[in-house]
């Protein structure tokens, strides 16, 4: 017996009729006729009594049926699944962010984008990006979001769409360089400056800044990331350069009542991000999907900060 036989046994035992059977299945009477003969022959029994045009069951094709629903109904289960997951509504992600994005954008998108679907489980991890970069690296997550910095050595087991934005200095709006439609580094020589650890791919990049704009960096407040130093940029106590999603979160929130205001940069400084996928995790339709999306949300935070965006992928 096969699945075609059993599905239109299942119809007959509910319509007790051929032609209504045919015409719900969408097929021709002797279609039907031959599908029944050819499941009684394989199970070496009679299921109906023909009596008129009207076919009844006898005992054991209802035993057969209660078997045959749990079968189909499985099977439909099943089918209704994969296309959930075809379609990217269910299933399971398990993704990485750096703290920064991690405590309010990256969320934020995600629970939008998931809403309140029971059937797709998140795992949703902060990490360092050397972190992120070495799950993706060993095929442990399906994607990350992380800093980018050229990898040395062998080559990764991940690739990176890279997305670039131009930074910004954020200063205290009583500052009287707020009053400047753009910052140079020359502004800020010998200015208490906010900034990441000293190690930071970023830190380094301004600091070399101020080197070829002969400026005296003064650091007077060290964070592991951006959104801690507002506070301290707000009451005063020193200017910071900042990535543009930094500048996206805290126009969104406004945690510092207006305090802190965000100026261009003369010379830009570019701040690169990166979407890890690991080269050997087949991705699934639900992680496609968000990633996109999170590609998406990411252009479009930093084109409404006027950060101008650029893509790669690596």
């Amino acid at each position: 017996m096969n699945l075609i036989q059993l599905t239109v046994f299942r119809e007959v035992m509910e319509t007790g009729s051929i032609s209504q059977t045919a015409k719900k299945l969408n097929r021709t009477q002797p279609a039907i006729s031959l599908a029944i003969k050819n499941l009684e022959r394989s199970l070496g029994l009679t299921l109906f009594e023909r009596k008129g045009r009207r076919l009844i069951p006898v005992p054991e094709a209802h035993y057969l049926l209660t078997e045959t629903a749990g079968v189909l109904d499985r099977l439909s289960s099943i089918a209704s699944t994969m296309h959930g997951l075809l379609e990217g509504h269910s299933g399971s992600l398990n993704i990485a962010a750096m703290p920064g994005p991690s405590t309010i954008a990256f969320p934020n998108f995600i629970s939008r984008s998931v809403g309140g679907n029971p059937d797709i489980r998140i795992t949703l991890s902060t990490r360092s990006s050397p972190q992120i970069m070495e799950l993706a690296a060993t095929q442990n997550i399906d994607f990350g979001f992380a800093d980018f910095e050229y990898p040395a050595g062998k080559k990764p087991q991940f690739s990176a769409e890279v997305i670039s934005g131009d930074c910004f200095c954020a200063m205290d709006r009583d500052n009287p360089l707020a009053r400047k439609q753009a910052i140079a580094i020359s502004d800020l020589d010998g200015v208490p400056m906010g900034g990441l650890h000293a190690t930071h791919p970023f830190q380094k990049k301004v600091r070399q800044a101020f080197q070829l704009a002969s400026a005296t960096y003064t650091p007077n407040v060290t964070c592991q990331y951006f959104l801690p130093l507002l506070p301290f940029v707000g009451s005063g106590q020193c200017c910071t350069i900042v990535d543009p999603l930094t500048v996206a979160t805290e126009r969104e929130l406004n945690m510092s009542n207006g305090q802190v205001q965000f100026l261009p940069l003369k010379e830009p400084l570019r701040y690169e991000y990166a979407i890890l996928s690991p080269d050997h995790r087949p991705p699934s339709q639900l992680a496609i999907k968000i990633k996109a999306g999170w590609k998406a949300e990411v252009l479009s935070m930093l084109n409404q900060t006027g950060a101008n965006p650029r893509t790669e992928v690596v």
